[in-house]
């Protein structure tokens, strides 16, 4: 009687794990609850790995932690201190293969989740050898300046300068997005992207591209990416940055090779000509610097 008790109670997480697997998955839910859906998966050309790697991941998680779950409840039923009984259980000092079982399992977890991880990475941080197109994003407290880089000829790169994001008036905290910093970018093409601060640490997030990186100041950091679907995604600052962090937001224009070629041309005709550099700097505390000299009675 006692055995078949156990039976049922060991069968109970069992069983409840094979219901919610049967039960099957949204579209929401195979995409891990990650921004978009399956039509935005491929908004660049990592995002279905990241997506994969994501929800791959929590899926043996959840394995494992129904397995974890379902013996210590199965441990605490069968187990439990009858009426009747006194004193302690038999006590063991060890036992070998369960030692080794749960020495061993989690360290091939911890290796298959670092192997996969440090394959994708890999493929998403590796560069272009010849990117069709270069900016050079530099975040400030609070807004973001971008330089289109040309290639050929960096005299005739233009420039945008960002202000933070502004609130309406009377509209509950509602931003004006027609003022938001905007980052254009051409659909299909390779896209290297150069991260600099200007003066404390910020991070690139584009929240549907599922990839950001920090912006550190003496620090130069790099993005490539192919955008491959035409729209308008929001990106913000991931790191916190002061008292209008919040407020450091920014919109990613991905536009077709001709509207992407017109923005430059108008920012041609606006005279936005040249590259803004580190003279705009505010942060004057850098490895490089040269400290000040200290003046003496010897100076003449």
């Amino acid at each position: 009687m006692r055995s078949n008790r156990r039976i049922r109670w060991a069968a109970v997480p069992v069983a409840v794990g094979l219901v919610i697997a049967l039960a099957g998955c949204s579209q929401q839910q195979l995409n891990g609850w990650l921004p978009g859906t399956e039509e935005t998966k491929d908004v660049t050309n990592h995002t279905s790995r990241v997506v994969g790697l994501w929800t791959t991941s929590w899926i043996v998680l959840l394995a494992v932690g129904l397995i974890v779950w379902g013996l210590i409840i199965w441990a605490a039923i069968v187990y439990r201190r009858r009426k009747g009984q006194t004193g302690l259980p038999v006590q063991m000092r060890y036992n070998m293969p369960l030692e080794i079982f749960y020495t061993i399992v989690p360290l091939i977890l911890v290796l298959g989740f670092f192997a996969f991880t440090a394959k994708d990475q890999a493929a998403i941080e590796k560069p272009f050898a010849q990117p069709d197109t270069t900016v050079h994003v530099y975040g400030k407290r609070w807004g973001w300046d971008f330089n289109y880089i040309n290639q050929n000829d960096p005299s005739k790169s233009v420039y945008y300068q960002g202000i933070q994001a502004q609130e309406e008036e009377n509209a509950n905290g509602a931003i004006d997005e027609s003022q938001l910093p905007t980052l254009y970018l051409p659909v299909d093409k390779k896209v290297k992207i150069e991260l600099d601060s200007r003066d404390v640490d910020h991070s690139f997030w584009v929240i549907d591209f599922l990839y950001k990186k920090d912006m550190l100041p003496g620090k130069t950091n790099y993005e490539y990416f192919i955008p491959q679907k035409i729209g308008t995604y929001q990106g913000k600052c991931a790191e916190l940055c002061g008292e209008y962090h919040s407020l450091m937001l920014f919109q990613v224009k991905v536009v077709s090779s001709s509207d992407y070629q017109a923005y430059l041309d108008t920012l041609t005709d606006q005279g936005k000509v040249g590259l803004l550099g580190d003279e705009y700097n505010t942060n004057t505390n850098q490895p490089d610097n040269k400290a000040p000299v200290t003046a003496s009675s010897d100076d003449k």
